[in-house]
């Protein structure tokens, strides 16, 4: 087919490595003399042409991405609240979520598009494969900071929310062990621990709470006094969002039309601990400081490569595709088999074997 007009969007949370993408998709569509229309706040754009929040859908040149490569966020916006299957609208007073598909397929076509390039994390990837089922030429690109999408190597933006959460623990470190105080740092995940996992293993942490090992409060307080025995009255816990008690649940808040939100879990075992301690407990959430910010190096060049990727799978035609780094290569794989199943962190994994080997506790043994 004769590609004229794609069009490229971001969905769900922001993440670094979102406008290395983007500059890459423009750039080299651009060398190919195709057009790219930038889809305003994920698929808000294609629901409503009108929308403007703050400069609506509009084509994108060269000029567009000059000196985007190092900047966080994203230039198109983003949201995890636009669900075109679930749209939340306010009927007399009450909102409710309506089926707003077919505007977007129509739009999509209104807007002269031959393809388009969505950005985005498992959520997105299943709004995208939707899109696909209804004729739309759909090519995905799997961003999240949460590690947690299936059919490839690596997400762009893992790395630097781990290196956030890395420097967070040193700084941690330093004050945990001038006041003998047991800090915890709350980072993020969702329903998978990677970045709580290799944040605790760069950042030297001695315990790492995931969701997929559930933690008793017992070998926690041993781990902790222990180290205070040996002369070391100072512990660093990481806690993954999505932690919880082998007898419990993860602290979740729900919203119409939202993704369910996660939060607490540092401060929910920072009063389980208390009791069991002579040792002041600090809770600290690292929250959305792991989104913001400049890429690392690792997410500039993969941003890059991943935009170029999807470019070229649109002209090769791989609809239905979501570009995957493989062995190191850039591939393709179907957004079917890409959001078939999380990826999660494996507790019997070379990874969590080697936290275990260096003395981190994950609060199972």
């Amino acid at each position: 087919m004769t590609i004229k007009r794609i069009g490229v969007m971001t969905g769900g949370g922001d993440c670094p490595g979102l406008n290395p993408v983007i500059r890459a998709v423009v750039l080299a569509a651009r060398a190919r003399g195709w057009e790219v229309m930038g889809i305003e706040d994920a698929t808000h754009g294609l629901v409503n042409l009108d929308y403007r929040s703050p400069r609506g859908n509009r084509l994108l040149d060269v000029g567009d991405v000059d000196d985007i490569l190092q900047t966080g966020g994203t230039i198109l916006g983003t949201s995890n609240k636009s669900d075109p299957w679930n749209f939340v609208v306010e009927k007399e007073g009450v909102k409710t979520t309506i089926d707003v598909s077919a505007t977007a397929v129509e739009n999509y076509h209104k807007l002269g598009l031959d393809a388009l390039i969505s950005i985005g994390g498992d959520g997105s990837m299943k709004i995208a494969q939707k899109f696909c089922d209804l004729g739309c030429k759909i090519v995905g690109v799997p961003k999240t900071i949460d590690q947690d999408v299936a059919a490839t190597d690596t997400t762009f933006g893992f790395m630097t929310a781990v290196q956030c959460a890395t420097d967070a623990l040193d700084r941690l470190h330093d004050t945990a062990e001038s006041h003998d105080r047991v800090m915890l740092l709350e980072v993020m995940g969702r329903d998978a621990g990677h970045i709580a996992l290799h944040a605790a293993m760069a950042g030297d942490a001695h315990i790492c709470l995931l969701p997929e090992i559930p933690y008793r409060i017992a070998p926690l307080v041993e781990k902790i006094k222990t180290r205070k025995a040996n002369g070391k009255p100072y512990s660093i816990v990481v806690v993954a969002e999505g932690a919880h008690p082998h007898d419990g649940e993860a602290s979740i808040e729900k919203k119409l039309g939202e993704m369910p939100k996660l939060f607490g879990a540092a401060q929910r075992l920072a009063v389980a601990l208390e009791p069991h301690l002579d040792l002041d407990v600090r809770a600290t959430i690292l929250g959305h400081l792991q989104r913001g910010g400049s890429p690392v190096q690792f997410d500039r060049i993969l941003g890059t490569r991943y935009g170029v990727g999807a470019v070229e799978a649109v002209e090769e035609g791989k609809f239905g595709q979501m570009v995957s780094l493989r062995n190191h290569q850039i591939t393709t794989v179907s957004i079917k088999e890409a959001i078939e199943k999380q990826r999660l962190v494996d507790p019997q994994g070379q990874l969590v074997h080697a936290a275990r080997s260096v003395g981190i506790c994950f609060g199972d043994e």
